[in-house]
């Protein structure tokens, strides 16, 4: 039987491997829900095909206020709100105005980022390891704010070009660190681009100021023989072909309420492999554990063909999903588990 990594590798060379690959991911209410259900360590339990780490941030993704306060302040100075059900919000960016002066940016090379990964990719080999490297638009609209960077596009491109760029060093500077010390299969990238609708800004915009900084982090994940996984939320499907000349690999999480996720498997589907597409707005919120069930076979069916698919629901399961329609995709995901 092939290991979890031959798996997914088959997938990603568009290969049938008689049953599709599965990711889940959880925030802190439907990861208790999960362990309620299936047992403590439910990455094991449920035998995930991918295993995801990142670098240590003095700010975790989940930060409850019970240990960490109302407040907490990430290594680039942004201000979060705490929150014990989901990552909370940025509230203080810390670039009041389109400009770096006197701003300098964390250090990657930190020593207390990288004290879990070796372990972790050595507890972790056979599996398909995903390592998160950062955010960059994303971590911009934190260290700016949305509205004032959206502003910035239009009034100060340079500005807006010199802080994705710093952003960009930043994260090169982690992946050189992980290529250098530590074994894994791909690095992963979370930046939202989308909207429900569109993109948030024109795709003439993106291509001047973001995609010189994907080229490089891109380039250096393939110099060094790693698979480039994109997070985006949002219909971004006027860029797609952009991140495939890129050189990326993954996409996730395709919201079916955003965009024709069947559309882009017929268009883009033998040049990328897509991963999520179980619409986490309506269905797991409000439909039934058969309707749920029917779906992910349907999804399995369709999106699954010729591989390139990877089921995940389309982003995070958040606390408004019954345990009861969680556990009947899981299960459902899982029916054909053992490979031929």
């Amino acid at each position: 039987m092939p290991t979890d990594r031959e798996w997914i590798e088959a997938t990603l060379r568009h290969q049938e491997t008689g049953a599709v690959p599965y990711n889940f991911m959880f925030s802190p209410p439907t990861q208790r829900a999960a362990e309620a259900h299936y047992g403590d360590d439910i990455v094991e339990r449920l035998a995930f095909p991918i295993r995801m780490m990142a670098p240590k941030s003095v700010k975790p993704l989940y930060a409850d206020p019970a240990k960490y306060g109302e407040t907490i302040t990430d290594e680039y100075g942004v201000v979060w709100s705490t929150n014990a059900i989901d990552r909370g919000a940025p509230i203080g960016p810390c670039l009041p105005d389109a400009s770096l002066a006197g701003y300098v940016f964390p250090d990657p090379g930190e020593d207390y980022r990288f004290e879990r990964i070796g372990g972790w990719c050595a507890d972790q080999e056979g599996h398909y390891r995903i390592i998160w490297v950062g955010d960059l638009w994303e971590r911009a609209t934190f260290m700016r704010g949305m509205e004032h960077l959206l502003l910035d596009v239009a009034l100060s491109p340079a500005f807006v070009a010199a802080l994705l760029q710093g952003i960009t060093q930043y994260i090169l500077g982690t992946m050189r660190i992980l290529f250098d010390r530590f074994d894994f299969e791909g690095v992963a990238l979370s930046d939202d681009y989308g909207s429900q609708k569109a993109l948030l800004i024109s795709p003439h915009a993106w291509r001047r100021l973001v995609k010189p900084c994907l080229a490089e982090i891109y380039g250096l994940a393939r110099q060094n023989g790693r698979t480039v996984f994109h997070h985006s939320c949002g219909n971004i499907v006027p860029i797609i072909p952009d991140l495939i000349e890129l050189g990326l690999d993954i996409l996730h999480p395709i919201q079916p309420e955003a965009m024709d996720i069947l559309a882009l498997k017929r268009e883009f589907g033998d040049r990328l492999t897509f991963c999520g597409g179980v619409s986490t707005q309506d269905l797991l919120v409000s439909g039934t554990p058969d309707q749920i069930r029917a779906e992910v076979r349907r999804l399995k069916r369709e999106m699954g063909a010729g591989g390139g698919y990877i089921l995940e629901p389309g982003i995070t399961l958040q606390a408004d999903v019954p345990p009861e329609n969680m556990v009947a995709m899981i299960d459902e995901a899982r029916v054909g588990r053992v490979l031929e």
